[in-house]
């Protein structure tokens, strides 16, 4: 199943991220897909918030995985653009997978798509003709998920300016 909405603005990206963390619940997976620059520390920024983590969110682009506190869950972050192997942070993830009560969140999963189970939320920012600030976000679900994603579209419609 798709949805797709348009972000005109970092703002508007970091807000439809903080509406799908008031909706979703662990266990759960997003798969973010985006060329570097599109948003999606933005949209994980919004989710922690969406949450009720007071933590403060940035790219794990670097550190390769960060961890960030909520009400009752944590959000695990993963990021594999600078690796050609996941190796042991592909162990890190197997097991962020397995916890209950965690929001596992992965950016360039291409080299552990062999760990990422078929249940899961694929979403992706695309850079619109139209402005450079504006967003086609499309978010790929399955059935078990799409209660919370026809609220989140029902929500997004009052929401946006």
């Amino acid at each position: 199943m798709i949805y797709k909405t348009v972000s005109t603005s970092s703002e508007d990206t970091q807000r439809l991220g903080q509406r799908l963390g008031q909706l979703l619940a662990a266990p759960a997976l997003l798969e973010l897909k985006a060329d570097l620059g599109a948003g999606k520390t933005t949209f994980v920024r919004g989710l922690a918030q969406g949450l009720g983590s007071k933590d403060t969110v940035s790219s794990p682009t670097f550190t390769l995985s960060k961890i960030y506190k909520a009400k009752n869950l944590q959000i695990h972050h993963f990021d594999f653009y600078r690796l050609n192997d996941a190796g042991i942070v592909a162990d890190q993830l197997a097991e962020s997978l397995e916890d209950p009560n965690v929001i596992t969140v992965v950016e360039w999963s291409d080299i552990v798509q062999n760990i990422l189970p078929e249940e899961r939320l694929s979403i992706e920012f695309k850079a619109t003709a139209n402005d450079a600030q504006e967003r086609e976000v499309t978010i790929r679900y399955s059935e078990a998920k799409a209660n919370t994603i026809r609220r989140l579209e029902t929500d997004w419609q009052e929401l946006r300016p």
